[in-house]
């Protein structure tokens, strides 16, 4: 992929959401709640502070994230839908999962 996020920014992709329910109903895509998980792609190198010293991210590549409903901006890149957000807009780091995915 040659897409390179700038300053604090994060190009997530979102997890798929469940496709059915607890008791077996399948739910259509137009009324899927879209999850706010996912995996982060790509960082930029960090924001500057009032000195202007970069302070670089607490994400990294790979890190399964938590974020916002209504976070980041939608994009295209490559025929893949993706997510822009500030690293801000991300709530923290889902541990377990991450640990499960080295695991494996």
């Amino acid at each position: 992929m040659g897409f390179r996020p700038l300053h604090d920014r994060v190009l997530v992709r979102r997890l798929d959401g469940d496709e059915k329910t607890a008791g077996g109903i399948i739910i259509p895509d137009t009324a899927k709640e879209k999850p706010m998980e996912g995996e982060v792609i790509a960082v930029g190198p960090g924001g500057r502070d009032d000195n202007g010293k970069v302070t670089a991210l607490d994400v990294k590549a790979g890190d399964m994230v938590l974020f916002g409903k209504w976070s980041g901006t939608e994009v295209k890149i490559d025929g893949e839908d993706l997510l822009i957000m500030k690293e801000s807009d991300i709530m923290g780091v889902i541990e377990a999962t991450a640990k499960k995915k080295k695991a494996a």
